[in-house]
């Protein structure tokens, strides 16, 4: 399995031999950390640590620091020009040859510190894989659909494929179809945001020349090579790596990039840590709650401070500080609307989020960009250059409402020791599938999961303002009761996920009430539906006996187990 590791004293000979391993090393791993160069080379993490200080001092390797919600704060080390022509010398080659042949030059620099969140998981990934198979290869990847691949010391070939968080389904969909298309690898690890998304990647990866394995990128970041968190592409048991590589078939190939007409030697990180950060250096400059309240304020726009506040479960004075020091860096854009500040991205922190999750920054700010059509003009949905950004902000009493309700569920789900685990957008939270031979969705005005004692409950959530016929409460229950009808609930979630509607007025809701109970007996579905109103939910709290089921007048409890 794995090689023995040096751990005797070295000699002043084999201090050279290992400062010029860990030069190639840094060459071929940049942005790797102490503890993953020593486990994806034959050296002791001690003979790495007291290395890489020399090579630092001497001006070869220079540092950054990197935290985010799944990597643990650390230092993370690149080659600098002197460690690239160094590293020339050393193996007698040219500094161009060099540079053509790994990724340091500052377009790989670039690229990688864009990506460096999702870059530590493949790292740790990668130091999991090493316990059991050294000498492993990696190799980064600009435009392929796989973010990495990992050779195995036998010639078996593993792609690593990560879903990031803002990537969207179409998108995702082709890169996975140019994946089965390509080379041929023995196999792939997929990295999936949550449940959902990983439920959907293996159906898309069902027909995959070569086998496939997934696991959620939260696990996968503290895995070690013993932990069941891989699923394979049908059955839900789970896998350690180590079972994993006895599915993965011999032998196999990996894609090989062109090199680019056109390398320059990296720029010094000291360069960009002068003034305001450069964007490709945000990533050492931000913390991980920063990064956090970007996530968030990029999911739910036009979002109110103390609603970010419930979400990111602080206080309201440190999300105050968070939001000025976002503001500085031009991330975050604070309006006054109504007597409230309320968030939204600005253009330059939709592109950091898109970068990271190699996502087209132009498409998402098309769709999402807060900037002035006219800055002459003040602001006004009409004069948003984002689509959905400006359909958020003309209903914005509807989108505030939905905020209010999430907020309120993390609050309550704090109080009562259960927590919310997942919240999509609208965007997000769709599904589509196949009815009567014909493409259905459904639209929700978002998808959550609560998780207590143990057991994860998905909903969706509907926020009804305009649904007040009973013509037009029977079409907006006929897409759920599709859905229901084709049995893709468990499919995509592997429970029955709750609806829940929620009417501004009491007397809608009782009607809706009826109306559903129509449909679905004529339907013959039942549906896990919930009712309640604004009076209701302010007094008991989405988690409190504020709900009604179609059959029973009596308020009751929607989540099961609250209370």
């Amino acid at each position: 399995m794995g090689g023995q590791r040096q751990t005797t004293e070295p000699g002043e000979g084999r201090v050279r031999e290992i400062e010029r391993d860990l030069i190639r090393l840094v060459a071929e791993l940049p942005l790797a950390d102490r503890i993953e160069l020593a486990r994806l080379s034959r050296w002791s993490e001690r003979a790495v640590y007291q290395r890489l200080a020399g090579l630092q001092r001497d001006g070869l390797v220079e540092g950054l620091a990197h935290a985010s919600e799944l990597i643990s704060p650390t230092r993370r080390f690149l080659l600098t020009a002197d460690g690239i022509e160094r590293l020339a010398l050393n193996s007698g080659r040219s500094r161009e040859q060099i540079l053509a042949e790994h990724p340091v030059s500052q377009r790989w620099r670039r690229l990688l510190l864009g990506r460096l969140d999702s870059v530590a998981v493949i790292y740790r990934l990668a130091s999991a894989l090493a316990d059991l198979e050294r000498p492993l290869r990696l190799r980064w990847y600009r435009s392929q659909p796989a973010d990495a691949a990992i050779g195995l010391p036998d010639g078996r070939t593993l792609a690593v494929v990560r879903w990031g968080r803002t990537a969207d389904r179409t998108a995702f969909a082709i890169r996975l179809r140019r994946l089965r298309e390509g080379p041929s690898y023995s196999g792939a690890l997929v990295l999936a945001p949550d449940e959902v998304r990983l439920r959907h990647a293996r159906r898309m990866l069902r027909r995959s020349p070569f086998i496939c394995f997934f696991a959620l990128e939260r696990d996968a970041a503290w895995a070690n090579s013993d932990s069941e968190v891989w699923r394979g592409p049908t059955a839900a048991v789970g896998l350690s790596l180590d079972e994993v590589l006895g599915y993965v078939r011999p032998q196999g190939w990996w894609a090989v990039e062109p090199a680019p007409r056109r390398v320059i030697l990296p720029r010094s990180l000291d360069v960009g840590r002068h003034g305001p950060a450069t964007d490709w250096l945000l990533a050492d400059r931000l913390k991980p709650t920063e990064k956090r309240t970007l996530d968030l304020v990029g999911d739910w726009s036009w979002i109110r401070a103390d609603h970010l506040a419930s979400l990111l479960g602080v206080a309201r004075r440190r999300v105050s500080q968070l939001m000025a020091g976002l503001e500085r860096q031009d991330l975050l854009k604070a309006h006054r609307i109504e007597g409230q500040r309320r968030l939204v991205l600005s253009d330059r922190g939709l592109a950091l989020l898109a970068r990271r999750d190699r996502a087209s920054v132009g498409a998402a700010r098309k769709r999402w960009s807060s900037t002035l059509l006219d800055p002459e003009r003040p602001l006004h949905w009409r004069n948003l250059r984002g689509r959905r950004t400006r359909q958020l902000l003309r209903n914005l009493t509807h989108t505030e409402a939905v905020h209010a309700f999430l907020a309120a569920l993390a609050e309550q789900a704090r109080a009562q020791r259960c927590r919310v685990t997942q919240l999509d957008q609208p965007q997000r939270a769709s599904r589509y599938f196949r009815f009567e031979e014909r493409l259905r969705s459904i639209q929700p005005d978002a998808f959550g999961v609560l998780h207590r004692n143990g057991e994860d409950q998905p909903f969706f959530l509907e926020w009804e303002r305009r649904a007040i016929r009973p013509s037009t409460m029977a079409k907006r229950i006929a897409p759920y009761l599709r859905y229901y009808a084709a049995r893709r609930p468990v499919e995509d979630h592997g429970e029955i996920p709750l609806v829940l509607v929620v009417f501004e007025d009491v007397l809608a809701a009782d009607h809706f009430r009826r109306v559903a109970r129509e449909q679905m007996e004529r339907a013959d579905v039942e549906l896990p539906l919930f009712v309640s109103d604004q009076r209701l939910l302010a007094q008991h709290g989405p988690l409190g006996p504020g709900w009604r089921d179609v059959y029973d007048w009596q308020p009751g409890i929607a989540f099961s187990g609250s209370g």
